[in-house]
């Protein structure tokens, strides 16, 4: 593993296997920080191009969907979620902007041990069009490698800085866009051919508003299966997740947005007092071969 860090651009390329991982990419033109692109551990690329570089045939929907991110609809009624270029002007006072501050990257060990893992911290403040901080956040994320095996670990403390409520939304919390072969097909696509499995045993769009432990978006690309599996922790709030998983390319899981998901049988609706915090921990596993991960594979990833 290793890292190359860009300041004047606010880049960090993370590297595995001699091959570029993924970037983490915290401009202030970006209304959140992201992981973009992410590559798979044969080199190929298993988010969506669009809005940053865009490629022929994909979709080119929801620019706010941009590689991996963390952000939620719904914060005093502000929309972190939904904030991109395309968002007029006279609009923008209801759309919110995670900045980054002190951002930090390092190895876990020395690096003669060739299993080393990457970390990046980071701390930033989810504003309003005032600039004023509703949340504060602080993040780590680490990252490791492993013959097929790409994996991403976040964790997430997220504190108010007044009194907040991440009232119950469809879309949260922690996503990704992936690339045009990863959707599930429909009529007339001849390119996606991907499909989603969950810990209890859904499949295709009967995922999406279902709860699980795990979920996996599995597909062909780049001449193989990649495997694309996201991990809940027990310990966060909402456990087990629902997943806003979408035949369209957008996997997410959102434990935040019980109503929606329920149809009104369940509510959260967070709330959190000025000073008062809360943390999510999530896990990204992408896997390459001839097949999808298995359900036991899969089970022995899940501890982290």
């Amino acid at each position: 593993m290793g890292l190359r860090r860009d300041t004047l651009a606010k880049e960090i390329k993370i590297v595995a296997g001699g091959k570029l991982f993924t970037t983490f990419c915290y401009s202030d033109t970006l209304t959140k920080p992201i992981l973009y692109p992410v590559y798979d551990a044969d080199g190929t690329i298993i988010t969506r191009g669009f809005p940053f570089q865009p490629r022929p045939e994909e979709p080119t929907d929801h620019p706010h969907h941009q590689g991996i991110w963390f952000n939620y609809e719904n914060v005093n009624g502000i929309d972190f979620w939904n904030n991109s270029y395309a968002i007029p002007r006279e609009k923008k006072e209801f759309y919110g902007s995670i900045k980054t501050k002190g951002v930090d990257s390092y190895y876990s060990n020395d690096s003669y041990n060739s299993n080393r893992k990457v970390l990046i911290t980071y701390g930033a403040n989810w504003n309003d069009i005032n600039n004023h901080a509703l949340v504060s956040e602080f993040t780590v994320l680490e990252f490791s490698a492993k013959n097929n095996l790409r994996i991403i670990d976040r964790t997430t403390i997220l504190q108010a800085e007044t009194d907040v409520a991440f009232n119950d939304t469809k879309d949260g919390l922690i996503a990704m866009r992936v690339a045009h072969e990863l959707q599930i097909p429909v009529k007339g696509d001849t390119i996606a051919n991907g499909n989603y499995i969950s810990s209890e045993g859904k499949t295709g769009d009967s995922v999406w508003s279902t709860r699980g432990k795990w979920c996996m978006l599995y597909g062909k690309i780049g001449g193989h299966i990649t495997s694309i599996v996201m991990f809940d922790q027990k310990n966060n709030p909402g456990y087990p997740t629902y997943w806003h998983a979408r035949g369209y390319g957008l996997f997410a899981a959102n434990p935040l947005g019980q109503k929606v998901f329920s149809n009104g049988k369940t509510a959260l609706n967070l709330h959190l007092a000025k000073g008062e915090s809360v943390t999510f921990r999530y896990r990204i596993v992408i896997a390459t071969g001839d097949k999808h991960l298995s359900i036991q594979e899969i089970k022995r990833l899940s501890k982290f």
